[in-house]
């Protein structure tokens, strides 16, 4: 492993500030580390380098004078399989679009590469992303680098796969049910489900605050720099907060410098929502209170009531899927999976009364979650109720003798939390006794990325995991 793999994004960004490294000499290591561990985990499927050392030259040769705080200096980040990059193939893991050359960058992109980021390829995920276990028809399964056997999770299975082998430093994400916060967990990396807007979407679909477009890295810090990257306003997005263009807010990456004691912790195995939670990650969570009472840490037993939240998750969810699916099923229902079809069908079978009382429901949850903060610096919580399962299996239909009510259901502790609007850090939070990862979510109040950045780098510090990856693909 070269040693530029070794470094965090910070450090990398640094090396590259100072002029230590050029952009090209990270592009040419990422490319050999690529062609390393690729093939033993199938984490990037379209790769760009010459489109990057294009770019790379272009940001060279043009002026260092007057670059934002925050620039990323040419920093090589790969690219989830359903954003588009311009020029570069983007196929959202579907045979529907496998041939499909993206016209132009999506704007999260685009902020990126104005901060100074170089795409160098993208990163595989389930159909349409679709599921908790990164496979489809066109690139075939990712591989967990901690133990080849295994599922990385999905969506972003393949983002969080291509960090944790030190394929990239950054990589997009998107997070709807779980999206960035299961892989993480899988993979033990660490990324961000920021709120609502605060990472602007152009969207074919109703605006809600369940799906967003959030950072991943290997450590809270470098997760930090890279959402102040991605994060702002944008006029096209109505849930976009003006706020974030005051120059009067410190960056997120500052924040997360800082760490922070908190007060006040809740903790929660189960939510209250789960059907079973494995014991490890019981346990899991009963050392992290432990870890946290030890240093002074108010901690108590609690959370919000959310014990309606994944019955209309999965109707917001199914609304969402009429707008994405359903105008290609009557010409390509025949290469659709059929976790696609039945998300699709689910949703045209809604009725509006359906539809209009999960948004209700879910605007109590959210004032029911503001009134929890109120009182809670963070809530603790486990991101999956089982440890990484086999790769060859589609979705767990049951854990330790208890079946799932569908192939969500074991993902009942992040749809919950979708339904919050709140922000949600994934960290890792310890290992199977085999050494498969385990991973934390750490909640925060509404709008309060800015105090989770600062009490997550405390918390990282104290758990002490985030020094595990870059690994070697076992």
């Amino acid at each position: 492993m070269h040693e530029f793999i070794k470094w965090t994004a910070t450090e990398a960004v640094a090396h590259l500030c100072s002029g230590e490294v050029s952009p090209l000499d990270l592009i040419a290591a990422a490319e050999r580390r690529i062609a390393d561990t690729n093939p033993r985990i199938n984490a990037m499927v379209t790769l760009c380098f010459e489109r990057a050392r294009d770019h790379a030259r272009r940001l060279m040769n043009g002026p260092r004078d007057g670059r934002p705080a925050g620039f990323l200096h040419g920093l090589p980040i790969a690219v989830k399989d359903n954003t588009d990059v311009g020029g570069v193939r983007c196929t959202s893991g579907s045979r529907v679009f496998e041939n499909r050359i993206a016209p132009g960058s999506d704007p999260v992109v685009q902020r990126l590469e104005a901060h100074g980021a170089i795409v160098v390829g993208k990163t595989n995920l389930p159909e349409f992303a679709a599921g908790g276990n990164t496979f489809n028809d066109v690139f075939g399964a990712t591989r967990n680098p901690w133990d080849a056997r295994m599922s990385a999770s999905g969506s972003s299975g393949g983002s969080a796969a291509a960090l944790a082998a030190g394929q990239v430093w950054m990589a997009t994400g998107n997070d709807f049910g779980g999206s960035i916060r299961t892989p993480a967990a899988f993979c033990s990396v660490a990324g961000l489900r920021p709120g609502p807007g605060m990472v602007a979407r152009l969207q074919k679909q109703p605006f809600n605050p369940l799906s967003v477009e959030g950072p991943m890295a290997r450590t809270v810090a470098d997760v930090a720099l890279m959402f102040d990257a991605e994060a702002g306003f944008d006029a096209r997005d109505p849930l976009s907060p003006p706020l974030l263009s005051s120059t009067l807010l410190p960056s997120f990456a500052q924040c997360a410098a800082q760490p922070r004691k908190p007060r006040r912790v809740a903790v929660s195995a189960d939510l209250g929502v789960a059907p079973v939670v494995d014991r490890e990650l019981r346990a899991m969570i009963g050392a992290v209170a432990d870890k946290l009472a030890g240093e002074g840490v108010i901690v108590e037993e609690a959370h919000p009531d959310l014990r309606d939240a994944a019955r209309h998750f999965l109707t917001l969810r199914g609304a969402v899927y009429i707008a994405r699916i359903a105008p290609l099923l009557a010409g390509n229902r025949h290469l659709l999976k059929p976790e696609v079809i039945e998300n699709t069908e689910f949703g045209l079978g809604l009725k509006l009364a359906d539809v209009v009382a999960a948004e209700i429901a879910q605007g109590e949850i959210i004032r029911r979650a503001a009134a929890f903060f109120a009182d809670h610096d963070l809530l603790l919580c486990p991101a999956t109720l089982c440890p990484p399962f086999p790769v060859e299996l589609r979705y767990p239909e049951s854990w330790d003798g208890v079946a799932f009510d569908g192939y969500m259901g074991w993902l009942a502790l992040t749809c919950a939390v979708t339904m919050t609007a709140c922000p949600v850090l994934a960290l890792p939070g310890g290992f199977t006794g085999g050494g498969l990862p385990l991973g934390l979510q750490a909640i925060g109040g509404p709008r309060g990325e800015a105090a989770l950045f600062s009490h997550g780098a405390w918390l990282e510090a104290l758990l002490g995991h985030a020094g595990a990856t870059p690994l070697e693909p076992r």
